[in-house]
């Protein structure tokens, strides 16, 4: 049977993969539940097809893994494609491991790699898949909420798919943003109601932040977080000012 592309050969391949993937995810999000016996509330908002768009706070690591193992539908982030790119069994481990869970490798070191991110994950919600967004750019590491980057409110109104925020509550204390050790504590994940914003082809300034604070206060209202009026950046790159914010 050919598997070259475009031939059912190749489209029996693909399906194959996704559905490993799918068994994967769906398991270690029964594994989390399990373990961690997580309060999660609003999953009814996720609607059961079309592409939607999660935008949530940050304060672990894990916090993409969690969101994405608990929501009933997959849920792609972006990733540091190094996760990806490791050899050996490990290597191959953590690859399956990453794709399962709906993460995408993105180039962090490149000064476009934001842009580029946000682009892709417009059109993965143009195509009908959720992807997820972390408007404060990377997590906070004092526990508050820092000001949304315009990203968000871009990625809004480019593809005009509903947004659902998402406040998480103790993620942090699974691990510790500057930790490698994970410990297994109960959290929670309180996705709201969806927010829906016109599509926009050409979008003036206001209108992205117009959006982006609408969605920072939806967030807001479900994580309980000290608000900060005021962009967060990694330790190593204070003063960044990108709008970008994929997450990290």
């Amino acid at each position: 049977m050919s598997t070259a592309e475009g031939t059912p050969g190749h489209a029996a391949v693909g399906g194959d993969r996704r559905a490993k993937h799918e068994r994967v995810r769906k398991a270690g999000g029964r594994v989390i539940r399990m373990l961690c016996r997580p309060t999660v509330t609003g999953l009814e908002h996720v609607p059961s097809e079309g592409g939607f768009i999660v935008a949530s706070n940050h304060l672990s690591f894990l916090d993409s893994v969690l969101i994405q193992g608990i929501f009933p539908r997959p849920v792609s982030f972006f990733a540091k494609a190094e996760y990806f790119a490791q050899t050996g069994l490990k290597g191959r481990g953590m690859k399956l491991f990453f794709e399962s869970f709906g993460s995408v490798p993105v180039d962090r070191d490149k000064q476009s790699g934001a842009v580029e991110a946000l682009y892709g994950l417009g059109e993965m919600v143009q195509s009908g898949s959720g992807v997820g967004i972390y408007p404060e750019g990377t997590r906070s590491r004092d526990g508050r909420l820092y000001r949304g980057k315009n990203g968000v409110g871009w990625l809004a109104l480019a593809t005009g798919a509903p947004v659902i925020p998402v406040g998480l509550r103790g993620t942090e204390e699974l691990q510790a943003p500057d930790s490698n050790r994970v410990r297994i504590r109960s959290f929670e994940v309180h996705a709201g109601e969806p927010l829906r914003f016109e599509r926009m082809e050409k979008q003036p300034l206001k209108a992205r932040r117009d959006a982006t604070a609408q969605i920072m206060d939806a967030i807001a209202e479900l994580s309980g977080q000290e608000r900060v009026d005021s962009y967060n950046a990694r330790p190593a790159e204070a003063g960044d000012t990108t709008e970008g914010g994929t997450g990290g």
